[in-house]
C-alpha cells in the first residue's frame, strides 16, 4: 500500500467520513486555565492544527469531574462554564475541514491531590488511607463521562473519545491487579469491564445515532492482561459499540513478549479481530511518512500522530508534498518548537517527556 492510500476518505459508523486517514491523538498540552477553561493557547493550537490536514483531531484528556484532574491546566469539559471555549476550539476544526472530538478523562486513583483532584481507586488496597469509591460513586463518575458527552455536542464537536488507557479509570477497572471489588464492578472481566461499557452505550443512548464515540486502549502495565483486553475489544467491535479504536502503544512495532501471543507484534492481536463496520488506529513513534504507510499495510484504518505533530503541526500536508518526509531528530532545541507556535507553556510540558526538549536549551 502505498503512502498515497493514507489521503483516502475514511467512514466512520455514525457521523461523517474522515477525509484522510490521519487522526491526531489527544496530546496533554497542559496549557489551559486553571479552573480547566480553554485559555488562548489551546485555542491557538487548535487552529494551527485545524489548517495540517488532518482527518479527525482529539482534544487533550479533558477532566469530567473536577476532582478527576491529573494533570496542573488540564482542559476541562465538567462544567457548562467550559462550554464557550471548547465551542470556539470545535469551530476552528471544523473550519479547517477536519473532524473533532473530546476526550473524555477521569484519573480514578491517580487524581492529584495537590491540584484539587480526588483520589478515586477501584480497591482500597491501591493507596493506603483512601477507601475504595462505593457503587454509588462509580455510578455517579458513569454519569459524569456521558454528561461531558453531551456538552461536547452542544460544543458542535463530532465525537468524543473515552480514555480507557494508562490505569486512568476505566483502565483501572479493568485491571485483575487494581480492582478487587465484590460488586457488579469487579470480580469476572465482564464486571470488570462494565463500568467502560456503561459509559459508551450511556453516551450512544445520551447523544443520538450521529455522534462518534472512539475508545483509547492501552495495554502495558498496571497488571492490564493482554488475553483479557482483547477478549473484551472483541465483544465491543461485534457489538459495533464505537465508531473506533485507538490502540495506545508505547510504539506500534512492539512485539508481545509473553503469554498466548508471545512473538506477534501487539497491533496483530488487534487487527485480527473480527471488526465489524468499527475503525481501528494505532499510535506509537510514527514519526514518518513511510512508517504511517505500513501501518496501513499491517491492518490499521488510520494512524494517529502524536509526537510528529508536535514537531510539525501540518504533519499530514508534509507527508503530501512528500512521500519520503520524515521527522526532525528528537531532542529537538526549545526555540524549535517556539518558532513552530508551541505556547511556553507547552513548551514546559515537552521539558516532562524524555528526550523531547534538549536538555539546557531555552
Amino acid at each position: 500500500m502505498s503512502v498515497s492510500d493514507l489521503f483516502k476518505p475514511l467512514t466512520l459508523l455514525h457521523g461523517p467520513a474522515m477525509r484522510n486517514r490521519f487522526m491526531l491523538a489527544p496530546l496533554t498540552s497542559q496549557q489551559s486555565e486553571y479552573d480547566g477553561t480553554a485559555s488562548e493557547y489551546d485555542q491557538y493550537w487548535m487552529e494551527q492544527l485545524a489548517q495540517g490536514g488532518y482527518g479527525l483531531i482529539q482534544t487533550s484528556a479533558s477532566t469530567v469531574e473536577a476532582g478527576g484532574i491529573a494533570f496542573e491546566r488540564q482542559l476541562g469539559i465538567h462544567s457548562d462554564n467550559h462550554l464557550s471555549g471548547l465551542t470556539k476550539m470545535a469551530s476552528a476544526i471544523r473550519d479547517g475541514g477536519a473532524l473533532s472530538a473530546v476526550q473524555l478523562h477521569h484519573a480514578g486513583h491517580r487524581a492529584k491531590p495537590s491540584i484539587g483532584g480526588i483520589p478515586a481507586p477501584a480497591s482500597s488496597k491501591t493507596i493506603e488511607g483512601i477507601k475504595a469509591i462505593t457503587t454509588e460513586e462509580v455510578e455517579r463518575i458513569r454519569d459524569s463521562f456521558i454528561a461531558a458527552a453531551k456538552r461536547a455536542q452542544i460544543a458542535g464537536f463530532d465525537g468524543i473519545s473515552v480514555h480507557g488507557a494508562f490505569g486512568w479509570i476505566l483502565s483501572e477497572f479493568m485491571s485483575p491487579n487494581l480492582n478487587d471489588r465484590t460488586d457488579k464492578y469487579g470480580g469476572s472481566l465482564e464486571n470488570r469491564a462494565r463500568f467502560t461499557i456503561e459509559v459508551i452505550e450511556g453516551i450512544r443512548k445520551a447523544c443520538g445515532p450521529n455522534f462518534q464515540i472512539g475508545w483509547r486502549l492501552s495495554i502495558e502495565r498496571y497488571g492490564l492482561l493482554l488475553e483479557e483486553l482483547r477478549e473484551v475489544t472483541a465483544d465491543i467491535f461485534d457489538r459495533e459499540l464505537i465508531d473506533y479504536l485507538d490502540l495506545a502503544l508505547w510504539d506500534s512495532a512492539q512485539i508481545v513478549r509473553e503469554g498466548t501471543f508471545k512473538g506477534k507484534t501487539m497491533l496483530s492481536v488487534f487487527t485480527e479481530i473480527p471488526r465489524k463496520g468499527v475503525r481501528l488506529g494505532a499510535a506509537g513513534k510514527i514519526m514518518s511518512a513511510q512508517r504511517a504507510g505500513e501501518l496501513l499495510d499491517e491492518g490499521c484504518d488510520f494512524v494517529l500522530i502524536a509526537r510528529a505533530a508536535i514537531l510539525q503541526r501540518d504533519f499530514p500536508l508534509q507527508v503530501k508534498a512528500n512521500p519520503m518526509y520524515d521527522s526532525p531528530q528528537l531532542p529537538v532545541m526549545a526555540d524549535y518548537l517556539r518558532q513552530g507556535g508551541l505556547s511556553e507553556r507547552f513548551i514546559e510540558t515537552m521539558r516532562g517527556w524524555q528526550t523531547f526538549v534538549k536538555a539546557g536549551s531555552l
